[in-house]
């Protein structure tokens, strides 16, 4: 398998040179240049298969050439060591949790995956590899577990000060090691534009590999498909309809490639905050980035999704076709503050302000549906975001693992939303 940049201006790539350079020389992203077509046999059986071998057979034509198949069984079987169940909340909506990983929260199967396949692919190379990432919350974390102590990579993880809660701020600043933390006064927007700019800096890559851990690099992106076929494996009935909570668009795009790949939907709804880049593209067919707004489903506030360049891929940049398969809507604050204290006070479950978007807008679809079900994504336990406790009184049981961070004290480097500070401080590094 080779991968193009979504600016078309750069040279076609393997999938262990996508992975090291993360990002294209153009600036754009990679993409496979063929989507795999998944066989029917394994479509019609893959509910009766474990999680290791479906992850597998779902990543065996993206890794092609570049991983063997008992190395990526294994790197497969190590990523998804947990559990993710699909809880039933009414008689119409499940919840897919995706919060029991080390982190509490979905994209640590992005983040242990690519860990392993950069551990697999730097035992040959002489030079360290850097990763760097920017976070609006639960990104940093998971990159932060799943490469801490692995030898020849040094980790940079860029968030926005004042904007991420305390677990998740505590969990990507308190391992040190080879893990920094970098704390930026700006906005998420500020920090994923150091790092694309460091990502394509040749004064850095001279020095060392450089890659990105965000949904940017594929190895984060592609293993989101897990999700997906793991909630069908506990489904009864006609294909749901998938609701996602979006920030990045990462999650909700490898859903959809998953489903051009054959897996069964019934369509997807990109549930946004009051960040509605996408859900006024939906309304109007123009694209129009803009300055991301804090809201209390703070890892969405993002106003220029970068994986939406992907979902154009998909569809072959026709509207059309986008919004024959995906909707997108914004759910706001107030919106989000109420449908958690309801579904709590009817059924006693806690959504966290990121899934309760993803539930409302599941919610109001199906009400002009009567004959379809759902699923919405559950994408981090409710205990990492202080708001949950304030707007419902408790955060009901606190992991052990998170009583024990709340105990340790954070150390992060406090930085100017300045590219050339962050230039210099890794230069440093190597």
């Amino acid at each position: 398998m080779h991968y193009f940049s979504t600016n078309h201006r750069s040279a076609y790539a393997d999938f262990r040179e996508a992975v090291l350079k993360g990002q294209p020389d153009d600036g754009g992203l990679y993409f496979p240049e063929c989507i795999p077509k998944l066989s029917h046999g394994f479509i019609k059986s893959f509910s009766e298969m474990e999680n290791p071998q479906i992850a597998f057979e779902i990543m065996r034509p993206y890794t092609a050439g570049a991983i063997g198949d008992e190395d990526l069984f294994a790197i497969c079987e190590e990523t998804i060591d947990f559990e993710f169940p699909l809880v039933s909340i009414t008689d119409r909506i499940s919840a897919l949790e995706l919060f029991h990983g080390p982190t509490l929260a979905f994209k640590d199967v992005g983040a242990r995956f690519m860990s392993r396949c950069l551990r697999y692919f730097s035992a040959d190379q002489d030079n360290k590899t850097l990763v760097i990432a920017a976070t609006s919350g639960d990104t940093g974390a998971a990159v932060a577990v799943g490469f801490h102590g692995i030898e020849g990579i040094e980790v940079v993880i860029l968030y926005p000060s004042g904007k991420v809660s305390r677990v998740q701020e505590l969990q990507l600043t308190t391992l040190g090691d080879n893990i920094t933390a970098l704390e930026v006064d700006g906005v998420f927007d500020d920090c994923q534009a150091i790092v694309k700019r460091a990502l394509a800096d040749k004064d850095i890559q001279r020095k060392i590999f450089v890659t990105s851990a965000n949904s940017i690099n594929i190895a984060r992106w592609l293993p989101q498909q897990f999700y997906y076929f793991f909630a069908l494996k506990q489904w009864n009935g006609t294909a749901p309809v998938f609701s996602v909570p979006s920030g990045n668009f990462g999650n909700i795009c490898a859903g959809i490639l998953a489903n051009a790949s054959g897996m069964p939907a019934s369509g997807f709804i990109a549930a946004c905050n009051a960040n509605a880049t996408v859900p006024d593209f939906i309304s109007t067919g123009q694209f129009s980035p803009r300055d991301s707004i804090s809201t209390l489903s703070n890892a969405m506030d993002v106003g220029d999704p970068s994986n939406f360049a992907r979902i154009l891929e998909i569809f072959g940049h026709k509207y059309p076709r986008i919004i024959e398969r995906m909707n997108a809507v914004s759910i706001s604050d107030a919106e989000t503050t109420e449908v958690m204290k309801r579904v709590y006070e009817e059924v006693g479950y806690f959504l966290d302000p990121h899934g309760a978007v993803g539930f409302k807008a599941l919610e109001d679809q199906l009400s002009e549906r009567p004959d379809d079900r759902g699923v919405f994504l559950e994408t981090a336990h409710p205990v990492k975001f202080d708001s949950v406790e304030r707007i419902l009184g408790t955060f009901g049981s606190i992991p052990v693992e998170v009583s024990e961070l709340l105990q340790k004290e954070k150390r992060s480097i406090r930085i100017p939303s300045d590219y050339e500070t962050v230039k210099e401080l890794i230069l440093s590094m190597v």
